[in-house]
């Protein structure tokens, strides 16, 4: 059989896994994905909230790169969860609707939260560990403009205690690694989906893939412009996200760049299962008709044998018979 000819076969199964058939199944194989997962949100949770940054020293001297004005976020916090988590899952659903595979659906959402989570952790214990004053540091550390210094010459910060612990939270951006995380992921999913490597050149397929990241890249760009990250600090959460999309979307999903790329791995392998026990069928079904024509040929050749032992008596009693 052709390779086309094969893929075209698994592809028409699509429809036969639904949430309603096989979604309870699928949730309980990875129960304990979920449970970790819950794990890493009370994670990010406790180092956002609870964990205070590194007091780095911050001397008169250094005042001159961090006495940029004090902005609103152009990309308010609240909105990091509606693009790195809730649009890509969008599409998910979307592709759901139209190809009716849970495996897909569950893989997908469960690899761009494990994504999105994971890069949390990692963006806020390097920021709390680094502690580098965000470039608008002067203006949280001394809202009235009259800078203070002890006699170390570190600041003697008089603003509002919640203001200075975030401007100790630079490095790395935490609006660019979640960006790049969620729609990263989003990114090799739709290459996957739509074959933009099926060397047959369309570029619009191209296009359609590099829109996420675009998007993630304006995100980061706004948070050098709103002056609440230096530039490494956006090229540092940008490597950091979009190389643990890449780790958990090939957790789950082949290369783009394969043949499989369409589906989860999760997919193929119960397509794998369901060959093995029909084949595991079909050979047991040949096994009972083997048995059932053996057990015929020694009837036969029992019958055969016995019928012989009667006619060889019964010509011996002839015999007998002629001598008397």
């Amino acid at each position: 059989m052709a390779p086309t000819q094969g893929l075209g076969m698994r592809e028409v199964q699509l429809g036969q896994h639904t949430v309603r058939s096989h979604g309870r199944e699928v949730a309980r194989t990875h129960m304990h994905d979920w449970l970790i997962l819950l794990l890493l949100v009370v994670i990010v949770i406790v180092m956002y909230a609870v964990i205070h940054p590194f007091d780095r020293f911050v001397g008169k001297d250094m005042m001159a790169d961090l006495k940029y004005p004090l902005k609103e976020n152009t990309v308010p916090f609240w909105a990091v969860p509606v693009y790195s988590l809730l649009l890509p899952s969008l599409v998910f659903l979307f592709i759901y609707y139209r190809r009716r595979d849970v495996y897909d659906l569950h893989h997908g959402i469960l690899g761009l939260f494990f994504a999105v989570f994971i890069t949390a952790v990692i963006t806020d214990a390097i920021k709390n560990a680094v502690g580098r004053p965000r470039p608008d540091f002067f203006w949280r550390c001394f809202p009235d403009g009259k800078d203070v210094y002890d006699s170390l010459g570190n600041v003697r910060c008089h603003g509002q205690a919640s203001v200075i612990k975030e401007g100790h939270k630079s490095f790395p951006s935490g609006h660019t690694s979640g960006a790049f995380a969620g729609l990263g992921f989003l990114s090799l999913y739709l290459s996957g989906k739509i074959k933009v490597f099926d060397r047959r050149g369309h570029v619009w397929k191209l296009c359609i893939v590099i829109l996420p990241i675009l998007l993630a890249c304006l995100i980061g760009i706004s948070r050098v412009d709103d002056y609440w990250h230096h530039w490494q600090d956006v090229f540092a959460g940008g490597v950091i996200g979009l190389a643990i999309a890449t780790f958990c979307y090939l957790q789950f999903f082949p290369p783009p760049y394969s043949d499989d790329g369409w589906g989860p791995y999760a997919y193929f392998r119960m397509l794998e299962e369901r060959s093995a026990q029909q084949t595991n069928g079909v050979n047991a079904l040949n096994v009972q008709v083997m048995e059932a024509q053996v057990l015929q040929q020694r009837n036969e050749q029992n019958n055969q044998s016995y019928t012989s032992s009667e006619e060889h008596d019964s010509g011996l009693n002839d015999l007998e018979i002629g001598r008397r």
